[in-house]
């Protein structure tokens, strides 16, 4: 019954959850689930955001939060179950809908797009522009102080926060590449803060903005131009909008959650794509190649001395040309195109951007080409180790 007068009502509104009841007026954040085929999974990740701690061990209070799940071109009984579940705890401001989607658009970008779009609009129905739309995934269970970390890290003056997303049942064949990838990126992150140390975003912190779990602000979402219109990937589209207008992005490790390791994904290109590569790396004894540390920490420091000029530049409209000539050097670039891009850049995150498009189309990575995972990882603990 519930299901049958969910779809009926879906075609009265142009909005997907149009027929859902009003937000409620402390809304604070809305929380995003696309859910394709998940019978298996979907009830733990519900019943972890209805139970949502404050860090001080009580409850979230259902008003501040509200989550919506599209099962989108379900074969499954994942909308039976979250029916269910929104019948049987009606406290919980869990709104359900359904939709056939096109082939043509049938992709994780467009769900998350209109899911995210859609959560903008009921945060912004009380009149705020300060509410939060949170993501994750139907294969995926929160840390009980998700959503009290979230609120915690966007009050400290963040526009976005990725979290960490943990996952313990990985196919043994890709365990130990898996495991490698983490430490390089994590390796990666430390090393970052240490040479382009940001104040919000400093250390501890970590690699991911990512589907399962990332948040931003809706007044963010709006100036970067919202979810980016790409079939997949879209969480990194996201980030690279967010950075290319200087947003403040946290990754905090203490927003968490614990996402499946399954090599059957729901997707063309995500997680469980790179596991599986992962398995057949390691079934064929194929090295893990990746960026060695020296380019690495090369381009950390070329950013920011780009970063330093791009200020100066900014407060008295005076070019640094000793210092670009020093980043152009090190990186292999054109040295006057670098002084155009500092002069016209109204971001500095579209200036790096453009500034690291410019090494991918010349020389450096010729100069400086992938090694064995192994040896980029001693290169960062070696960095780190005297710094």
């Amino acid at each position: 019954m519930l299901q049958a007068s969910i779809k009926k009502s879906v075609t009265k509104s142009k909005y997907i959850f149009g027929h859902c009841k009003p937000p409620q007026k402390n809304l604070k954040v809305c929380v995003v689930v696309p859910a394709k085929d998940e019978a298996e999974n979907i009830f733990y990740t519900l019943d972890a955001l209805r139970n949502q701690l404050h860090t001080n061990g009580s409850n979230v209070d259902n008003s501040v939060f509200e989550v919506l799940l599209l099962a989108n071109n379900c074969i499954d009984g994942t909308l039976d179950i979250a029916l269910r579940y929104a019948a049987e705890f009606p406290a919980f401001n869990l709104h359900v809908t359904a939709a056939i989607i096109p082939r043509k658009k049938a992709n994780i970008g467009y769900v998350r797009r209109i899911l995210m779009d859609e959560a903008c609009r009921r945060l912004s129905l009380n009149g705020s522009t300060e509410g939060i739309i949170a993501s994750t995934d139907g294969d995926t269970v929160v840390d009980k102080y998700w959503l009290s970390n979230i609120i915690q890290e966007i009050a400290l003056g963040n526009d976005a926060v990725g979290g960490r997303i943990l996952t313990n049942n990985i196919d043994p064949s890709a365990r130990l590449y898996y495991l490698r990838d983490v430490t390089y990126r994590l390796l990666q992150a430390k090393v970052n803060s240490i040479i382009d140390h940001k104040k919000n975003n400093p250390w501890p912190c970590h690699h991911q903005y990512f589907g399962a779990s990332l948040a931003v602000t809706c007044s963010m979402y709006n100036f970067c131009g919202r979810l980016p219109g790409v079939p997949h990937l879209e969480d990194m589209a996201l980030y690279n909008a967010l950075v290319k207008v200087d947003a403040r992005v946290r990754c905090s490790p203490n927003v968490k959650v614990y996402t499946s390791g399954r090599t059957d994904g729901r997707v063309e290109v995500g997680f469980s794509e790179q596991l599986k590569q992962w398995v057949m790396l390691n079934n064929n004894h194929t090295p893990q190649m990746v960026e060695p540390a020296a380019s690495l920490i090369i381009k950390l420091k070329a950013k920011k001395l780009l970063r330093k000029c791009y200020e100066i530049y900014s407060e008295n409209k005076t070019i640094e040309r000793n210092i670009v000539k020093v980043i152009a050097d090190s990186l292999m670039i054109d040295e006057a195109w670098l002084i155009v891009e500092i002069a016209t850049a109204t971001f500095f995150g579209a200036l790096w951007q453009i500034t690291e498009d410019a090494v991918g189309e010349g020389d450096f990575y010729e100069e400086h080409p992938s090694v064995y995972i192994m040896e980029a990882i001693d290169g960062l603990r070696k960095f780190l180790k005297e710094n």
